[in-house]
């Protein structure tokens, strides 16, 4: 049986808690869950077993052999290189945190000198593997390749970030940010994670285009990524009315690292 540490306790946290505790995940146990807010941590645990934390410390105590970050970028900056450094699989969601070149550098760094690993689950998006695939036949024929993300959301999702007006709640579409992953997810630290998760499968957060189009009245989110080069394209869409898809992404993962038959 292998060991979890869920960090963040949220939605997120509890689906993967819930899958432990209802047998989806009959090779792993919950070994510790940690929030800030002692008693959510104690409300997972009291589900799925394992310790109440509030430090990674006391987490990594626990000894467990994969942490699961379900909280934000800066919690995934923080307990990444100590969990890497434990020798330990770390699986980020705030998949955004590795927009900084010089944090995943000293993450790969970390990983490799502790033999730690890094698994980045797909959240809401997909396709990582064949991302992956063109990028390097691309690469290793010397051929030009492009790609995209371009994410539909409803204005209201917008609200309390630096692209929302109030002109957007009755703008049928507009387009309200077109540049790079690496710079959507400085605009957006929250929203935009599955821009840096396929970045980081195919060109990488500065040359992957990011798009954002607010649409009235929509209702959750799609993402359209494209790639192309010589002879080949690639478009991947998922829409998806609420983020529960990013946390089954998870238990999707873990049943995968557990399975003889490892889907790639």
């Amino acid at each position: 049986m292998k060991k979890i540490a869920i960090l963040g306790c949220g939605q997120l946290g509890s689906i993967v808690a819930d899958a432990i505790a209802s047998g989806l995940l009959p090779d792993y146990t919950l070994c510790a869950a940690m929030s800030r807010k002692l008693p959510d941590a104690e409300a997972l645990c009291a589900k799925a077993g394992g310790a109440a934390c509030v430090t990674l410390d006391e987490v990594l105590a626990q000894k467990p052999d994969y942490v699961v970050e379900t909280a934000a970028v800066q919690v995934a900056k923080e307990s990444c290189l100590p969990v890497l450094e434990a020798g330990l699989g770390f699986i980020p969601i705030s998949i955004g945190a590795f927009a900084d070149a010089d944090f995943y550098a000293k993450a790969c760094a970390a990983a490799k000198a502790h033999g730690g690993r890094i698994y980045l689950p797909h959240g809401a998006v997909g396709g990582f593997d064949v991302l992956h695939t063109v990028a390097l036949m691309a690469k290793a024929k010397n051929q030009p390749i492009t790609a995209e993300i371009h994410t539909h959301k409803g204005p209201a999702s917008l609200k309390n970030t630096p692209l929302f007006t109030e002109e957007l709640m009755t703008a049928p579409e507009k387009t309200v940010l077109a540049g790079t992953a690496a710079e959507a997810i400085q605009v957006l630290p929250t929203k935009v994670n599955v821009a840096v998760a396929a970045a980081l499968a195919s060109i990488g957060p500065d040359a992957m285009g990011a798009k954002i189009t607010s649409v009235e009245g929509f209702a959750g989110d799609d993402h359209c990524i494209t790639m192309e080069t010589d002879g080949l394209k690639v478009t991947s869409d998922v829409y998806s009315r609420t983020a529960e898809i990013a946390g089954w992404s998870i238990v999707s993962l873990l049943q995968n690292l557990a399975s003889p038959v490892v889907l790639f």
